[in-house]
């Protein structure tokens, strides 16, 4: 189960048992000088935090994009951006006080590296998190590559990151369009038109099993391959590669163009017959998953597709530990946010279940012997008390 608890700077609803705590920046007199220097660092570092909340109320960090949640608006503004920093940065501290880990349930984010941000971007990262050994490590590759390289994942994941990155494009123009930023934008349109003409056997409005091969002339162009589409992709690396605000996307592109190279023989056959089109899937999925290996980042950006139908790394605040021996396994990780608006904390418990359910899956996949009980956690200053739970 993943449970989700939000956090204030006052009252916490403790999960197992219903208690509250009352969450003080003070100590009792009977404690040390040392204790009470680190009391008044406390309260002036929690003081900090309610200022910093003011400014960066609902401003949020997604996908290397500062936004305004309550209107989606995109955020310029460099001195918020660190600004969110500062905050994200002092919360962490004052998580750690001995009066916050009272109210926590369990030894949760105690330790300075239990309170990193973890990028989640690769299966090795997600493996090296949960300790999955080098054997398990090819359990999972065998077990995920059947199911995130058909045809129809491979081309949806390709489509995602090209539509992802002809909107940030249009984004961007509104504010300054260059040259640079137009050729990516035609390349990408190009691009898109690609994978438009690649025949797909599901396709509702044209059943393949009708369709046939359309005969070729002997002055007719030979078919159009993956290479074409890889080729595409170099140049609109080429041209963006300059280009800082597009930086996840370029690395998104990098990622997908491994498997791109991996199938660039393979042709793309828009006029191909019902078997020719079926055998130019089977050989897609059979390259892909012959080739692309545990610590590709491709066959990673396809499992993203494959889970959530959304190829953004996830990105968490804490990232908690691991603990537990025998059969019985607790993984904690945990977001902070800059209010307890009901959209961030819907996009919070979302960004966490992404990440937990990314954790069960590699967990069950690479057939670790004991059970995951997983468990996120938000924080907000002054939050309202509230208490959720979903399946994971």
């Amino acid at each position: 189960m993943l449970r989700v608890l939000l956090k204030g700077s006052k009252v916490v609803k403790s999960i197992n048992n219903g208690n509250r705590h009352l969450i003080a920046m003070s100590y009792h007199s009977q404690e040390s000088d040392e204790d009470l220097r680190l009391s008044e660092w406390y309260q002036k570092g929690y003081q900090e935090l309610v200022n910093l909340t003011e400014i960066l109320k609902n401003v949020s960090l997604t996908n290397g994009r500062l936004l305004n949640m309550e209107d989606d608006s995109i955020i310029k503004d460099e001195r918020i951006s660190r600004d969110l920093q500062a905050f994200k940065s002092l919360a962490r501290v004052l998580i750690a006080s001995p009066s916050m880990q009272k109210a926590i349930s369990g030894p949760c984010f105690g330790k300075p590296e239990e309170r990193e941000s973890m990028v989640l971007n690769s299966l090795t990262r997600v493996s090296d998190f949960l300790n999955v050994t080098a054997q398990q490590r090819k359990e999972v590759r065998l077990t995920i590559c059947p199911q995130v390289t058909q045809h129809h994942i491979w081309r949806g994941a390709l489509e995602e990151v090209l539509k992802n990155l002809r909107s940030e494009i249009g984004v961007l123009q509104c504010h300054s369009s260059t040259h640079t930023l137009q050729m990516g934008e035609q390349i990408v349109c190009s691009c898109l038109q690609f994978l438009a003409n690649v025949t797909q056997s599901s396709d509702p409005d044209s059943p393949s099993w009708m369709k046939l091969g359309t005969q070729k002339k002997a002055d007719d162009l030979p078919p159009r391959k993956w290479g074409d589409l890889l080729e595409m992709f170099y140049d609109l690396m080429k041209c963006l590669r300059r280009e800082k605000r597009l930086v996840h996307h370029v690395m998104k592109l990098e990622s997908m163009k491994e498997g791109l190279y991996q199938i660039k023989e393979v042709p793309a056959d828009k006029d191909a017959g019902y078997k020719e089109s079926r055998h130019q899937e089977h050989l897609v999925k059979k390259k892909l998953s012959q080739q692309l290996g545990h610590s590709s980042k491709c066959l990673f950006t396809l499992l993203l597709y494959y889970l959530y139908g959304s190829v953004t790394d996830i990105e968490v605040d804490l990232c908690g530990a691991i603990h537990g021996k025998g059969r019985t396994f607790h993984l904690w990780i945990g977001q902070i946010l800059t209010s307890d608006n009901e959209k961030m904390v819907c996009s919070g418990i979302k960004h966490l279940n992404q990440a937990l359910k990314l954790f069960k899956f590699v967990w069950e996949s690479a057939g670790v012997k004991g059970t995951l009980a997983l468990e996120g956690h938000l924080w907000a200053v002054n939050a309202e008390e509230r208490l959720g739970q979903n399946s994971a």
